[in-house]
């Protein structure tokens, strides 16, 4: 894992994107296309390769003050100067001000982490990992599918709370306001609530199933 920023505040180049939340140490797959967002790759390979993301609330049209530093892992130019790039999340960041916009945004940036914790979070964390299993498990059982978690799935606390909440796809104002929490047991609480109402939900919907494939 790459270390991070030592610096409190620096200035960073920003790439907001629609309905996408980046979390620490997970991966961001990105076509480039636009003219000034191809600027600001060419800029970024040249210097640490790192840039924030930043998630647009397309339907109010608003920017997140909190985002995710990547940093650009793997690249591969394509005609017309497109790229194609694989970046990692690293360290989640609060944008202070806008240092200017064109041809793209360049944000006064200060770095934020979860406050520290006397707690053993371990078991709460150990919770949630089952009620992940049983909510993937039920998912495979009504789908007929064989779907398994990876195998590098993060046991420590913070990563798996990153994790869980970088999973959930089509929730990203949910996965906005995870990013934003500063408290990892509040975090993980969080999303025990959401395991727990997704798994009610499946176990309902495979009962129905169940019932249903019994009577044909």
């Amino acid at each position: 894992m790459t270390s991070s920023p030592q610096i409190a505040v620096c200035e960073l180049p920003l790439f907001p994107l629609p309905e996408v939340v980046l979390f620490p140490n997970r991966p961001l797959p990105l076509h480039i296309f636009e003219f000034r967002y191809r600027i600001m790759m060419n800029t970024v390979l040249s210097s640490d390769r790192r840039f924030g993301v930043l998630m647009i609330d397309p339907g109010q049209g608003t920017i997140a003050n909190i985002g995710c530093c990547a940093e650009i892992t793997e690249y591969q130019r394509l005609p017309d100067d497109r790229m194609k790039i694989l970046a990692t999340g690293q360290q989640r960041f609060r944008l202070l001000e806008y240092v200017r916009e064109k041809p793209y945004r360049v944000g006064l940036v200060e770095w934020i982490e979860d406050k520290p914790t006397q707690s053993d979070l371990r078991p709460m964390a150990t919770e949630v990992e089952q009620l992940l299993r049983d909510v993937v498990r039920l998912s495979g059982k009504l789908t007929e599918q064989d779907i398994d978690l990876p195998q590098d799935l993060p046991d420590l606390p913070l990563e798996l709370s990153y994790w869980i909440a970088s999973n959930l796809y089509g929730a990203a104002t949910e996965q906005q306001a995870l990013l934003e929490m500063q408290d990892t047991a509040a975090r993980l609480h969080r999303e025990s609530e959401i395991l727990t109402s997704t798994r009610s939900h499946l176990a309902a919907r495979t009962v129905l199933k169940d019932t249903f494939d019994q009577k044909l």
